[in-house]
């Protein structure tokens, strides 16, 4: 009896020793954190990037993988993430995938940035050179400054992961392109990959220099976590693109002015005021030109004098040419790819067209009101009904034939919204009202 014990002691040891090396290897497996970066570069795209990196170190993963598919963005947030990699303490990857994919303009700096870094077959990266355009769409290379300036940050990241700076500078000064095989022979990017698992097979053994010292990457058959864009960062990347900022901030301005025009509907004031909050957020995240911001400002103020003291659409017609010259002129971002200033040029001629036809509906309806009869006494209303929409105590607001007037109780006792009341006179442009009792407490 005593001797089946032992047996089964010992088999239950056996079990459990079994049992704990199977969840040793398992967890031994090395974890890979991964992104990919798609479209324009923004605030938010950093902000992502800087959890990627927090989030491997936290995790002692083995490394990140950086996907990239970009034309280009903004110039502070590409710095950002390029300070983020730089002192990361994790090793950071940085792979041009999936076929026909590029890394242009901001994406080159983010491509030099990592510590050992990858091209597929059939990608390109480069064209990292400045520039400006006009309203007109004229492209320009930008000031002599700030191409020296990226050219010495493009020359400074190359040394520092062991690359060829005098190459890496000629992104900048010379708009250097370069495809996958010319990028790996003359030792831009590190080798090849066709996709994500050839990747990982080609990074074992290989040895990376990280803000924490020497490491050696054990990638084989490593478990790949792809990390999304958390909410945050994605409102972050919609509203730092300048494009959608600026749609914001005209979405918030037409609101208030329908607000004030025609108050009490509160829709208005309340999209508005949401949207305007949003888009300068998001304009404070990239760089603006000041000039074409009171270009803006001015043609805002004109649409406002043109709802209330009707000019015959001269205030209107400036103030929507003053918007669309602010918006063309607006972003000074040099890393920007040139089709994106296309399709910003759209939008603002967009935006104008669509003021254009506000303007119109704006004057159809003053110069309906002018052809009207013109109606005279303290009598007018007298006996009709109308609906409080804002509290009498005793003033407040009435809607009567579809129109929005101020009133007054007549024995200024408190009318509630929402009550009916009957229209006893008149003084000045004040109704006098009473409440209809049927509808009163």
């Amino acid at each position: 009896m005593h001797k089946r014990v032992r047996w089964f002691i010992l088999l239950f040891i056996i079990i459990g020793f079994l049992v704990g090396t199977i969840t040793a290897t398992a967890t031994a497996q090395p974890l890979i954190f991964s992104i990919q970066v798609d479209g324009t570069v923004t605030a938010g795209t950093a902000a992502h990037i800087s959890r990627l990196i927090k989030t491997a170190e936290q995790s002692q993963a083995e490394a990140v993988v950086i996907i990239l598919n970009t034309p280009g963005g903004l110039a502070s947030s590409t710095l950002d993430i390029v300070e983020a990699v730089s002192a990361a303490r994790v090793p950071v990857i940085t792979f041009i995938t999936p076929r026909g994919a590029i890394a242009a303009s901001a994406g080159t700096y983010i491509l030099l940035s990592g510590n050992l870094s990858a091209m597929s077959p059939g990608t390109t990266c480069g064209a990292a050179m400045p520039v400006k355009v006009s309203g007109t769409g004229e492209t320009n290379a930008a000031d002599q400054k700030t191409i020296n300036f990226m050219a010495e940050h493009m020359k400074s990241l190359a040394a520092l992961r062991g690359r060829p700076s005098e190459l890496a500078e000629r992104f900048v000064t010379e708009n250097l392109s370069l495809n996958n095989k010319d990028a790996q022979s003359q030792g831009i990017v590190d080798l090849e990959a066709e996709d994500m698992e050839e990747l990982l097979q080609k990074l074992e053994g290989r040895q990376v220099q990280t803000a924490d010292g020497q490491r050696t990457l054990k990638t084989a058959g490593a478990q790949v976590e792809y990390l999304p864009m958390n909410i945050s960062e994605r409102l972050v990347h919609i509203i730092s693109n300048p494009m959608l900022a600026m749609l914001l901030v005209m979405i918030g301005v037409y609101g208030i002015i329908i607000a004030i025009s025609v108050p009490g509907i509160y829709v208005p004031e309340i999209l508005g005021s949401i949207c305007l909050i949003l888009g300068f957020y998001g304009m404070g995240l990239f760089e603006v030109n000041f000039a074409a911001g009171l270009l803006i400002l001015l043609g805002v103020l004109l649409l406002a004098a043109e709802a209330f003291t009707p000019a015959l659409g001269i205030l209107g017609v400036g103030g929507i040419a003053s918007i669309v010259l602010g918006i063309l002129f607006l972003p000074t971002e040099p890393l920007l790819p040139i089709s994106w200033w296309y399709d910003f040029r759209s939008m603002a001629i967009g935006i104008g067209v669509i003021g254009a036809g506000l303007l119109v509906v704006m004057l159809k309806g003053i110069w309906r009101l002018r052809h009207l009869r013109t109606s005279h006494g303290e009598l007018l209303f007298n006996g009709q009904m109308g609906l409080v929409i804002k509290d009498l105590n005793p003033h407040g607001l009435v809607r009567i034939q579809g129109e929005i007037w101020q009133a007054q109780s007549g024995d200024e006792q408190e009318i509630a919204q929402g009550s009916s009341v009957r229209i006893i006179g008149k003084t000045g442009l004040i109704l006098l009202v009473e409440p209809v009792p049927d509808s009163c407490d």
